[in-house]
């Protein structure tokens, strides 16, 4: 039988690369001998990202609109031409069987060459608000995988399948000794622990508000994991200094996040979709502070789906200078809260993800073992 050959395209943020990948590991599981090619855009994090995670990666020059005037948008459509020409290319030659978007510009050219030669595709779309590539590309696309409830307002009701969201393999295990993650952040396990995360790059109305509310962390007793991204991290080291002896510590990035999920009491995070759906899985209560820029406020509907079923706390950026802080500390401290919010979080957990959208991609590619 010939090898089964998929291609996977997603990039731009962590948000589309990190469950690209994790599809891609659950094929290779269900056939070792399949052939994986990601196409995603020249000079983004996709392009570091998935050969680090043992893959072959072809960039193509797409960039994304600015939606503030910028000149870069002028060369934008001799960009998309450029990327259409290639990745037509790309497909006559690898002849893949299948072909998978997870969101992003960089999925747009692939997609529709692979659709252009009737190469069957399928979509994951991650967030609660469709974002506007798999938008367009779903016309063409035999299946849909998605992560909330409600999405036949953006795609054709017949092509969606609800799958929740693939995350990364050492969350979904949940196996993981709390000792140990106590000992491996240098953490005292009698005293109630804040984990804050921005996203896999940094959150600076996040930064900002933590470095204001330092003190009242200090003057609480509470520890806590600061992930600063690398740009704010040299700024979270200075302040952190005279608390370093209350276990209040910053980080550019943090590799366990296993670890850092299982000593935390509550997460102050963004709302993208990934960490939206790996906060539902380990049943955190969390403090939720969207990312105002993100395109159509997607992060505020992702967030607003936790929300509303008391699975979720929302703190608007706008307020986090001086809301932000003073929520986390009244929340880590009311017992009945956190156990609610726990629970209810857990009830959205959705953890078969990536085997599931692996199973949907063999079934589109016509392949059995």
């Amino acid at each position: 039988m010939k090898p089964l050959k998929v291609i996977l395209s997603g990039g731009g943020t962590g948000g589309h690369i990190f469950p690209a990948v994790a599809i891609a590991n659950e094929i290779k599981k269900l056939v070792p001998q399949a052939e994986i090619l990601f196409v995603g855009a020249l000079g983004k994090m996709e392009m570091e990202k998935v050969p680090a995670a043992g893959y072959r990666i072809i960039g193509v020059p797409i960039a994304g609109f600015q939606r503030n005037f910028s000149l870069s948008n002028f060369k934008l459509p001799f960009l998309i031409i450029q990327s259409l020409l290639k990745t037509r290319k790309i497909v006559n030659e690898f002849k893949p069987d299948v072909v998978v978007g997870t969101g992003g510009y960089a999925s747009g050219p692939l997609l529709k060459a692979a659709t252009n030669k009737g190469i069957p595709t399928l979509l994951q779309e991650c967030n609660s608000y469709a974002g506007i590539t798999n938008k367009i590309l779903s016309k063409k696309a035999k299946k849909i995988c998605v992560a909330y409830d409600g999405m036949e307002k953006f795609f054709e009701k017949e092509k969606i399948i609800l799958t929740g969201n693939p995350v990364r393999q050492d969350i979904l295990n949940g196996n993981v000794n709390r000792d140990e993650a106590y000992q491996y952040f240098k953490l005292d396990k009698n005293k109630k622990t804040i984990l804050v995360v921005g996203g896999s790059l940094g959150a600076r109305g996040i930064n900002e508000a933590i470095i204001e509310g330092l003190k009242q962390f200090a003057d609480n007793d509470i520890q806590l994991i600061w992930q600063t991204g690398k740009i704010y991290f040299d700024t979270a080291k200075v302040a952190t200094k005279p608390y370093s002896n209350k276990n209040i510590n910053a980080v550019d990035f943090i590799s366990r996040m296993d670890y850092a999920y299982a000593v935390a009491d509550v997460v102050i995070s963004r709302a993208g979709a990934g960490a939206v759906s790996e906060l539902c899985i380990v049943s955190k209560p969390s403090i939720l502070v969207p990312l105002p820029s993100a395109a159509e406020d997607h992060q505020t509907k992702n967030a607003m789906s936790l929300v509303n079923k008391n699975a979720s706390v929302l703190v608007k950026e706008a307020d986090a200078k001086t809301k932000l802080v003073v929520e986390a500390i009244s929340l880590i401290n009311d017992t009945i809260r956190l156990k609610e919010i726990s629970k209810n979080c857990g009830a959205m957990a959705l953890p078969n993800a990536t085997s599931q959208i692996a199973h949907e991609v063999l079934k589109l590619a016509n392949y059995t073992s």
